[in-house]
């Protein structure tokens, strides 16, 4: 049996913060709702990182969101660093995910993908040819890595070659075409929480010193380069990007002035034209609270295009963050994980279901798909595929 958590507060939306459930427009679409389902790494693929009739299943169910954002996919088999994730990088990979971007559509949702290189964050068991992980500098995390054999400890990576670098920038322009041709409406490319785009842009981890490394303008350059060549094949308002400007996770220490270093950043992404900036306020899965006195809303500004804010919102902080224009969009993680018809209990203020952890990562059905929903959305948990 599931257990619920009151969700507060239970009064409807109402005044300037109502059109959290109204429409609203991002990048190339018009979205039914301000409500993002954000990416969440599940470890529900095959092995040969294809995915499953289930996850179509998974996500139909709560494509009541105004966009859905698929969980972290490899951009190729380097990329990869837990076991029984997605990828993007064989014709296999993207005849499975057609499934999926179809059902998301019947249910009057837009669905992007999110794209992920993990760098140093991974381990020989998943890497092709056992072979070590890479990284901008030969430096171990000291994390542990979901395999097929359990959790494993990070191994010190491999320094990446500048061809190997350019080299992995066409791995994800491939990636987002390959995006497109399995019906999703566009890309996220996955610059946060200590994986290989964020490695580059941290001098925490970044020792470089040719021509990805050093001043901010060349621990940037990986980043902007994989924009551009993302943008090129998607067209820049079917792009978005995700940052976590203060987050420490994956044992990655913050930049050491994170304001200039993303602040630079923000101001060349103007130059795309993409659909959002998607930021993780604070500590990812952690304290929303912003140290260092560096006020986000400067990214906000600086970007002049749609915001969306993550990390612990609940409806009143959503719609706090609507009335005071402090967000476009609102983005849920884990209470998506447990509330498949998310958007329907907020607009009600019911009670939502709580997460059973031991369930997140690996396994079926249980703890998935089968979560229960409200008794107006009943419907939606049997035959979500119809």
């Amino acid at each position: 049996m599931f257990r619920t958590a009151l969700n507060h507060p239970k009064e409807h939306p109402s005044g300037g913060a109502a059109d959290l459930f109204s429409p609203v427009p991002l990048g190339a679409y018009l979205l039914a709702n301000r409500i993002v389902m954000a990416p969440l790494t599940r470890s529900r693929a095959n092995i040969d990182g294809t995915a499953t009739a289930l996850m179509a299943e998974y996500y139909a169910q709560r494509a009541s969101a105004g966009l859905v954002i698929g969980e972290g996919t490899n951009i190729s088999a380097q990329g990869r660093g837990y076991a029984s994730t997605p990828g993007i990088y064989t014709e296999r990979q993207v005849t499975a995910w057609q499934p999926v971007t179809q059902a998301v559509h019947a249910r009057g949702s837009r669905m992007f993908l999110q794209l992920w290189h993990v760098g140093r964050l991974s381990h020989p068991s998943l890497q092709p040819d056992g072979g070590l992980p890479v990284a901008p500098t030969a430096m171990r995390a000291n994390a542990q890595i979901y395999t097929a054999s359990g959790y494993r400890p990070c191994l010190t990576p491999r320094a990446l070659k500048e061809e190997e670098i350019r080299a992995i920038v066409d791995q994800y322009a491939r990636a987002a075409r390959n995006a497109l041709d399995a019906g999703f409406d566009g890309v996220e490319i996955h610059a946060a929480n200590g994986y290989l785009i964020e490695q580059f842009l941290r001098d925490a981890i970044n020792h470089r010193s040719d021509a990805y490394g050093g001043a901010r303008e060349k621990r940037a350059r990986f980043l902007l380069d994989v924009v551009e060549a993302v943008a090129t094949v998607c067209g820049g308002r079917r792009v978005g990007i995700r940052l976590s400007p203060l987050s420490p996770v994956n044992d990655l220490a913050l930049d050491s002035d994170p304001e200039a270093i993303y602040g630079y950043v923000v101001e060349r992404l103007r130059e795309f034209d993409l659909a959002y900036l998607h930021v993780i306020e604070g500590v990812t899965q952690g304290p929303r609270e912003v140290p260092l006195g560096f006020d986000l809303q400067i990214l906000r500004r600086a970007f002049k295009g749609a915001y969306i804010a993550n990390n612990g919102y609940d409806l009143a902080l959503a719609l706090e963050a609507r009335r005071t224009n402090r967000a476009d969009l609102i983005a849920f993680g884990r209470p998506y994980i447990a509330n498949a018809d998310l958007v329907e209990r907020l607009r009600a203020g019911a009670p939502l279901n709580a997460p059973d952890r031991a369930t997140f990562f690996g396994g079926g059905a249980h703890g998935y798909t089968d979560y229960p929903f409200m008794e107006t959305g009943a419907h939606l948990a049997a035959g979500a595929l119809s």
